[in-house]
C-alpha cells in the first residue's frame, strides 16, 4: 500500500480552490523568528496564553519541522513547498546596498495560488526572498501588501532607521542607530490589525512573518518587560551599541538578556492575542459577509539560538 505525503502548505492553497466565494475560510499564517517550540506554554513554558489557546482550540503538528535552519532558504521552503534541496533560495545571500537573493521570475509561491482564487492577500514582518524591484518582490510573489522589513540584515535592529510598504520606503524619523524613537514590531502590528479591518469584507490570506523574538533582544521597559525584569540572575551582554559606532546587522548590548528574551516571547503572544481579538470582533456578527472559520496556524522559521548565553529557563514572574 502506497502512502502519499501532502504538505500542509499545498492544503492550503489548494482548499480555496474548491469552494466558493462564500465558502473561502480566512487564512491568517504567523512565522515566528527563532522561536523554540519549548518557549510556548503549550509545550512547558508559561505567560503565552494565546498561543495556548490556538494549540487548544486547535491542532498541533508535532513533526511540522521548519525548512532549514537559517532565514532567507527557511523561508523560501515555506512559501514554495519545496524542501532545501529544491528551492531556489539556500542560504542568506547579502546583496548590497539591502537586501537578500531573490527568487526568480519562474519561482511560484502558494500566495499566487491564493490570489489566483481570489484572496487579497497580505505580509507584515520580515521578507527577506528579494528587494522591492526586484524577481523576488513581495508584491510580485503573491502578496497584496507588504510592510515592514525587506532586508532581514536590516532587521536585526529593533528601531531600524525605515521600513518598507510595497515600493516605498518609509523613513522613521528619530531612528539612526544614534537614537530610539521608534520600536518597528509596535508599528507593523498596527498595519497587521489594519489590514483585518479594511478587508474583512473579503477573504483574505494574512501572512505574518514577525521578527519577534530574534536577537536583537530589545524593546520598550513596558508590562511585557517589567514582569520579567527582576525574575532571574543575569549577566550583562556587551555587543555593537547603537551610536557612532553602531552598524546595520549588529545586536545591541542588553543588560538583561533572559528578561529581555521573555518579554519579547510575550510581546509575540499579546500581539497574536490582538489578531484574534481583531477577527472575533469582525466576524460574521457584524459582518455577515465575512465568512467565520478561520485557518489560523503558527510556525517558527528555525528552531531556537543560543546567543546571548540564554538558557531556556521558565518564565516565572
Amino acid at each position: 500500500m502506497k502512502s502519499y505525503f501532502i504538505p500542509l502548505i499545498v492544503i492550503l492553497a489548494l482548499l480555496p480552490l474548491a469552494l466558493n466565494a462564500q465558502q473561502r475560510p480566512n487564512i491568517v499564517f504567523i512565522l515566528a523568528d527563532d522561536l523554540g517550540y519549548g518557549d510556548l506554554g503549550v509545550y512547558g513554558q508559561q505567560h503565552t496564553p494565546n498561543l495556548d489557546r490556538l494549540a487548544a482550540e486547535g491542532m498541533r503538528f508535532t513533526q511540522f519541522y521548519a525548512g532549514t535552519t537559517v532565514c532567507a532558504p527557511s523561508r523560501s521552503a515555506l512559501l514554495t513547498g519545496q524542501h532545501t534541496g529544491h528551492t531556489y533560495i539556500r542560504g542568506n545571500k547579502e546583496i548590497k546596498p539591502e537586501g537578500q537573493e531573490p527568487l526568480a521570475d519562474s519561482v511560484q509561491t502558494f500566495a499566487q495560488l491564493l490570489q489566483r482564487a481570489g484572496y487579497v492577500t497580505g505580509a507584515f514582518g520580515k521578507w527577506g526572498l528579494g528587494m522591492a524591484g526586484t524577481a523576488g518582490d513581495p508584491n510580485g510573489k503573491g502578496f497584496d501588501e507588504f510592510f515592514g522589513y525587506n532586508c532581514q540584515r536590516q532587521s536585526h535592529r529593533y528601531y531600524p532607521t525605515h521600513l518598507w510598504h510595497n515600493q516605498e520606503k518609509v523613513v522613521l524619523e528619530g531612528n539612526n542607530l544614534s537614537q530610539r524613537a521608534h520600536y518597528a514590531p509596535a508599528i507593523i502590528q498596527e498595519r497587521t490589525l489594519a489590514f483585518i479591518e479594511n478587508h474583512q469584507d473579503t477573504a483574505f490570506f494574512l501572512f505574518i512573518p514577525t521578527t519577534l523574538p530574534h536577537a536583537e533582544l530589545a524593546g520598550p521597559n513596558d508590562e511585557y518587560y517589567r514582569q520579567y525584569e527582576h525574575a532571574f540572575d543575569e549577566t550583562r551582554h556587551r555587543g555593537n551599541d547603537y551610536g557612532p559606532k553602531a552598524t546595520i546587522g549588529g545586536y545591541a548590548s542588553v543588560a538583561k538578556p533572559h528578561a529581555r528574551f521573555a518579554a519579547m516571547v510575550s510581546r509575540m503572544d499579546g500581539y497574536v492575542g490582538q489578531v484574534m481579538d481583531k477577527l472575533d470582533e469582525l466576524g460574521p456578527v457584524t459582518t455577515p459577509s465575512y465568512y467565520s472559520p478561520v485557518i489560523m496556524a503558527l510556525t517558527k522559521k528555525a528552531g531556537p539560538i543560543r546567543l546571548f548565553s540564554i538558557v531556556r529557563e521558565v518564565y516565572v514572574a
